[in-house]
């Protein structure tokens, strides 16, 4: 798995390279911040849940899209890794102005420290929920 340090390297370059063929007014960072799920949220394996974002950042008129992340933060690790599953996103292409995007819970190891990283052109990561069988 892509580490963290390596995706986030990657982003960046790739939102430079594109911010300089993009006019300023487009090439704006929205950052919206995840709403759901929230810190305690219990996913089950297989279900059908909407994964929100406050969209007061993104510009109704915005075509600006995500890409959706699964990924864990483990207690014992202080590097703050949060493990994001680049292989296999959640849901991409979807607009960031929607402020929403169903989502299939993929079968995962059960454990409390799943996260949702939603990336746009910069991105937020969600608290700490649970998936479970």
């Amino acid at each position: 798995m892509l580490s963290f340090k390596a995706f986030l390297a990657f982003a960046v370059l790739a939102t430079a390279v594109t911010a300089l063929a993009i006019p300023r007014a487009a090439a704006d960072v929205i950052a919206p911040a995840v709403t759901h799920p929230t810190a305690g949220t219990v996913w089950h394996v297989g279900a059908l849940e909407t994964v929100t974002w406050d969209t007061s950042s993104v510009p109704a008129w915005s075509e600006n899209t995500g890409v959706l992340l699964l990924g864990f933060v483990e207690a014992d690790d202080p590097s703050g890794n949060e493990h994001l599953d680049v292989d296999h996103p959640l849901a991409a292409g979807f607009r960031l102005a929607d402020g929403a995007v169903k989502v299939t819970v993929p079968d995962v190891v059960p454990r409390d420290d799943y996260v949702v990283a939603l990336i746009g052109d910069s991105g937020d990561v969600s608290g700490m929920f649970i998936i479970v069988p």
